[in-house]
């Protein structure tokens, strides 16, 4: 079992309280994702997993044992960090056996070789195991740097960034290659990106972290449909969700400056009972250019192949609308549009939370 628990974890540096009462519970073979802008507290979390930091307050368990109770190497995992924390003396073989030599008459000489061959193979670097490290590309070294975490077989991955350093394709190729990897493996996995592409595509579930709190654990599909508050709302999706200040009264949502829409019965129910100021938001692939309808001008095009994404003008207020790249427009045409009230979310203007969560 390599399931993790953490109850109101802080952690503090000096006067800044970098994990504020964290808590959070991982599964055991999971592939979890640790969201968040630099500087919420992600990496500190997991060096307090790994045993490199102690909490300051709360308490952290592994597999049902008290971490406190635990030393580094019996805490059975390993960390793949952002930037490759290889040897650049030494050859790719080398630089793979060196945690297991580490650990003197653990392993056999024969106990390495295969490890070494079966992490080389599951990473496709088998053909570079007799290559210097410093005349591989990026992509490589990073491969090399898992593969040092493989040869372990640790129950526990926590990876730091690991795709940070690479160019997008390579990015978009290792991706799939490390959530193939964890299902090969069985293990636990705690990844921690502040790319939220990343975090959608590979976690089984995301954890979306501010200034050292959780502020909401859910599945990709929750996290992107559901969004807790207006931070959540904003950090998931790209474009990000548009966020307007609006008005609800007599059925009708007013957005503030801008134009008013009679709410139907579906936008109603996602509204839930709101009166008065809140602020909408709508996703821009559940905006519609339309042949009638409220009235804005087209502020800005993005092309990005199959589609563009269309920034329009009403009055004060700016918002994005997805449209097939097939669509005839240009800048400072007037267009009609049409919001897909089923997809309508009402956030408290004050606090910012979710209407429909309370």
């Amino acid at each position: 079992m390599a399931d993790i628990a953490l109850h109101e974890v802080t952690k503090i540096f000096g006067a800044h309280k970098a994990v504020d009462r964290l808590s959070l519970d991982l599964k055991d073979g999971e592939f979890f994702v640790l969201l968040g802008p630099t500087g919420a507290g992600k990496t500190t979390t997991l060096r307090l997993i790994a045993g490199l930091e102690k909490p300051d307050g709360g308490s952290l368990s592994i597999a049902g044992r008290d971490a406190a109770e635990l030393s580094v190497a019996e805490r059975d995992v390993a960390m793949v960090f952002q930037y490759y924390s290889l040897y650049p003396r030494y050859d790719v073989r080398e630089n793979l056996a060196f945690p297991l030599k580490a650990v003197r008459g653990r392993y056999s000489p024969e106990e390495i070789e295969e490890r070494i061959t079966k992490a080389a193979r599951m990473l496709r670097i088998d053909h570079l195991l007799d290559r210097k490290t410093d005349k591989l590309s990026g992509g490589e070294m990073q491969r090399v740097s898992i593969g040092r975490a493989i040869v372990r077989e640790p129950s526990i991955f926590l990876m730091d960034e690991p795709l940070s350093n690479l160019d997008a394709k390579l990015r978009e190729l290792l991706r799939s290659e490390l959530k193939e990897l964890q299902i090969q493996l069985k293990g636990t996995f705690l990844y921690v990106t502040h790319d939220q592409i990343e975090a959608m595509s590979m976690g089984d579930r995301i954890g979306i972290l501010e200034e050292g709190r959780i502020i909401q654990v859910g599945t990709p599909h929750e996290i992107y449909h559901s969004p807790h508050n207006t931070f959540v709302a904003s950090f998931v999706g790209s474009p990000a969700m548009n966020l307007l200040p609006a008005t609800v009264s007599d059925g009708t949502l007013a957005i503030d400056g801008a134009f008013d829409l009679d709410l139907t019965e579906g936008g109603r129910a996602r509204l839930g009972a709101a009166a008065g100021p809140v602020t909408v938001g709508i996703r821009s692939e559940d905006v519609h250019l339309a042949d009638e309808g409220p009235k804005a001008v087209v502020y800005h095009i993005e092309n990005q192949g199959v589609e563009k994404i269309v920034t329009l003008r009403s009055g004060k207020s700016l918002f994005k609308a997805t449209t097939p790249a097939t669509r005839a427009v240009k800048v400072d045409d007037e267009v009609a549009f049409v919001w897909d009230q089923e997809k309508l979310h009402g956030f408290d203007r004050e606090s910012g939370i979710n209407l429909r969560r309370g």
